[in-house]
């Protein structure tokens, strides 16, 4: 298993590649909640990464963390591949 730092840097440098691009996010908020949308990833950051959501015409922003991403509190796909899944992480 790769180092968390490495891992992290990982998770981050495959966002930044879909900067723009549509993706879906399934996130564990806790107590049996879990939220289910899509967006288009806006931008990323050292720490995280902001998905606009556009919901009934009003349009939302979110961001999470790529440590987030790395424990599977959130689940990021674009197209039919999923980030920071250990074995089918997204490549060039």
């Amino acid at each position: 298993m790769p180092l968390p730092n490495v891992a992290l840097e990982q998770i981050r440098h495959d966002l930044q590649r879909h900067l723009g691009e549509r993706i879906r996010l399934r996130a564990n908020r806790g107590r049996k909640k879990v939220l289910e949308a899509e967006g288009i990833l806006e931008q990323t950051y050292p720490k995280l990464f902001v998905v606009r959501l556009d919901r009934n015409s009003a349009v939302k922003r979110i961001s999470y963390t790529y440590v987030d991403v790395l424990t599977a509190a959130v689940e990021v796909t674009i197209g039919e591949n999923r980030i920071g899944a250990s074995d089918t992480s997204v490549a060039e």
